[in-house]
This record gives structure tokens, sequence and C-alpha cells, in this order.
């Protein structure tokens, strides 16, 4: 059986370096995840989460889109802070639903290739 990879799109990880976000909270995400507690289900494997930005709870901090069915990978793909905008439009949604089938639908060798050419990090749980 495949081990839990908790991972980072590059755009996602350019946003949460420019937010002060840091992997423990990724992890703690998951985690909260895994225990039911998720935001939104937007459909097609992809997941809203609230996350707290550095001096702010969760209620103003950040919002995260998670690609995920629930086991072995997830893929943090999007992030916005709620004062930046309140929610994703429609065409937002529909790029990330697909962006989310595409990530999901790769292999082990696929997602270490994407990790060696830097498209995509992986987050371990010593970073926490």
């Amino acid at each position: 059986m495949t081990k839990k990879r908790v991972l980072k799109t590059k755009t996602f990880a350019r946003w949460m370096y420019k937010n002060d976000l840091r992997s423990a909270n990724l992890l703690k995400a998951v985690e909260e995840m895994e225990d039911g507690l998720i935001d939104a289900n937007l459909g097609s494997n992809l997941y809203k989460k609230r996350i707290a930005l550095a001096g702010e709870g969760k209620r103003s901090g950040a919002r995260v889109i998670v690609a995920s069915r629930l086991l072995k990978h997830w893929f943090f793909i999007f992030g916005f802070a709620k004062n930046e905008k309140s929610n994703i439009s429609k065409d937002e949604l529909l790029y990330l639903q697909e962006t989310a089938k595409r990530l999901l639908n790769l292999d082990e060798r696929e997602i270490n290739t994407a990790i060696s050419i830097g498209e995509i990090k992986e987050l371990k749980t010593h970073d926490k």
C-alpha cells in the first residue's frame, strides 16, 4: 500500500511563501480533513479548507483548495486570503476540478518526476 503523501503545486508554494503560511499549517489541515473537518466539498475530489494565517484566526485567514480522494494523496493547488476574495468563481472552479483530475490520476513515478523537475513539492511530516 502506498503511504500518504502531502504535496503542493509550484504555484501554490509561491502563494504560500507570499502569505507566510507554514508547512505545519498544511499538515494540520490534512489531519483535520482526515477527521472529517472539511469546510466545503467542491465536487470532483476538490475540497476547501480554512487555515489560519499568522496573527489571524481561521475565520479571517486563508482558504485553500485541496485535491484528494481523502486517502493517500493530498494536493494543495490554490489558496487565497479571505480579505482578497470571498470565494472562487465558476470558471476557477472548473479549472481547479480539471487540475485535480489530472493530479489525482498521476502514478507514483509521475509524481516523483514532477517533484524532481520542481512542478510539485512534497511536505514531509518532519516539516511540522
